[in-house]
């Protein structure tokens, strides 16, 4: 198994529309191999920074698949207007991948 996560800094006041933004795009990660579940999370609100923690969390069954994943064109179809919109985080997500600890 491998777990990837970008965590978002997004501005106070701009929630549903980064919300809204996830909801309402074509993602194709279904169609790749060894994808096995996606869920958008919201975290805590950070009142003296002015935003909203929120990560995006996808389980690979490899870490390979994900990688082929960030390779695809599925990957490119899907961040092709990423950015391109209201702005609504404080800068890049933070990428953090994950992979078990056997035994533990």
């Amino acid at each position: 198994m491998y777990i990837a996560m970008n965590r978002f800094k997004v501005q106070k006041g701009m929630e549903t529309d980064f919300e809204n933004i996830w909801k309402n795009r074509e993602s194709k990660l279904d169609q790749m191999q060894g994808f096995r579940t996606f869920h958008l999370l919201r975290g805590p609100a950070n009142e003296a920074e002015n935003y909203t923690l929120y990560a995006s969390h996808t389980v690979w069954e490899t870490q390979d698949d994900f990688i082929a994943w960030t390779k695809s064109q599925n990957f490119r179809d899907s961040h092709k207007n990423a950015g391109t919109g209201k702005v609504t985080t404080m800068g890049h997500p933070q990428f953090e991948g994950f992979t078990p600890v056997e035994g533990a």
